[in-house]
């Protein structure tokens, strides 16, 4: 199951940049990754990325992915360039700017798949939506929603608890979504309340306890 913290309509994308691909196979919202790519431990906070960036950057090197590639340099002519300069000159040609190489989405589900890659953002699993999920059902409770929500977002992603509790997990998920469920005060804040109510509600280790070191 994917990230549910991506904004479904990425999927209206034909072309993305190969950083913001990058994140959303990693199962990042491609915005939170810009916001936080300064951030100190960001290599740890998000720890899945760094590999597929690597993996469709070779790709692309090496034409294994069709990609419209922005090299990190300007083009110079080879013959004005001394023996120093010329091989700095094509290491910097044979790097890539990610967050300008261009690729279709389309290549690179199939991409993708050829490596065993079939399921995540690229490859949505049809599915038919639960009455009690559905929000254009007439009895649709939008706190009991959110439970479940919070529950299978955090339950299908491992890297949410890494040095929380699960509940620490549940509620900072429902505070980033609070605005989908009803759950925000007329400022505009998360109602914290409302929320504390619907994390206990989805907590399944109701044990308590301090989180456990990631291992």
């Amino acid at each position: 199951m994917e990230n549910m913290d991506i904004n479904s309509l990425w999927r209206l994308a034909d072309v993305l940049s190969l950083q913001d691909a990058a994140a959303l196979i990693a199962g990042y919202d491609p915005n939170e990754i810009d916001i936080c790519r300064n951030d100190s431990g960001f290599r740890q906070n998000y720890a899945r990325l760094y590999p597929v960036e690597k993996a469709l950057r070779n790709a692309v090197l090496t034409g294994l992915l069709e990609a419209d590639r922005a090299s990190t340099g300007d083009y110079t002519p080879i013959h004005m360039l001394d023996e120093i300069e010329a091989e700095s000159y094509w290491e910097s040609v044979n790097e890539i700017r990610m967050s300008d190489t261009r690729v279709k989405v389309d290549d690179l589900r199939k991409w993708l798949e050829v490596r065993g890659i079939k399921t995540g953002f690229f490859f949505p699993q049809p599915e038919d939506t639960l009455d009690f999920l559905d929000a254009n059902h007439k009895n649709y409770a939008p706190k009991l929603a959110a439970a479940i929500r919070a529950w299978q977002a955090v339950n299908a992603d491992p890297e949410l608890i890494k040095g929380k509790t699960v509940k620490q997990a549940l509620l900072k998920w429902l505070r980033k979504n609070a605005d989908q469920f009803g759950l925000t005060k007329d400022d505009g804040n998360p109602n914290e309340q409302g929320i504390e109510e619907i994390a206990k509600i989805s907590n399944w280790a109701t044990m308590g306890g301090a989180p456990k070191t990631p291992g």
